[in-house]
């Protein structure tokens, strides 16, 4: 998959993850709760502090953790925007995003960061928008469907099974993607999708 001028929103979210993350680790709070930084914290929230609905998405708990939330980002990003276009991918990341972060608010009643939220976001409405025309997809297309399902299906299965893990954030974003890519008009400039092997492993 190629980055850059074809995905240039894909890119710029997955340069400003690196740059956050390379932040924390010079200030030495990679690890942690990371309140001083803006981490979504139900309490501060409900204080006035809405920034930090936005700000924790880009914060993660470890190399481990930016390493597979950019990998996923990397995947559907891409193709959601070579798909639907940039502005659409930008706003889609932020507001399934911010759902993801008032979901965790509401039900998991912990600190939480993290870029899955807005992840699952972007995975529901992919899913919506292709599951909606699914009568007119090629072979090519209902493969890449039935890979987004299978992986929608088995990280919420690890989400449930695994500690530590936001499912709340997870299924809020993905909640609101999928109402918004069942609205999704046709993008007119739409690039053929790749070919489904670029997305082996990773969907």
């Amino acid at each position: 998959m190629l980055l850059g001028r074809r995905t240039p929103v894909t890119t710029f979210l997955l340069i400003a993850i690196g740059v956050c993350f390379a932040a924390q680790y010079l200030t030495g709070l990679e690890d942690g709760p990371l309140v001083q930084l803006g981490v979504n914290y139900g309490p501060a929230v409900r204080q006035g502090q809405y920034w930090r609905l936005v700000t924790s998405m880009f914060l993660h708990g470890g190399l481990v953790h930016v390493a597979l939330n950019a990998w996923g980002l990397y995947q559907l990003g891409s193709l959601f925007e070579l798909l639907l276009g940039s502005p659409r991918l930008l706003l889609v990341f932020f507001v399934t995003g911010i759902a993801g972060s008032l979901a965790s608010d509401i039900f998991t009643h912990a600190p939480s960061l993290g870029a899955s939220g807005a992840i699952f976001g972007v995975m529901g409405a992919l899913i919506a928008f292709l599951l909606r025309r699914r009568g007119a997809l090629t072979p090519q297309g209902k493969s890449i469907l039935t890979q987004l399902v299978g992986w929608a299906v088995i990280n919420v299965f690890f989400g449930f099974s695994t500690p530590g893990i936001d499912n709340s954030a997870h299924l809020g974003g993905c909640a609101a993607g999928l109402l918004i890519g069942f609205f999704l008009p046709e993008h007119r400039a739409a690039l053929p999708a790749p070919e489904p092997r670029d997305y082996q492993g990773g969907l």
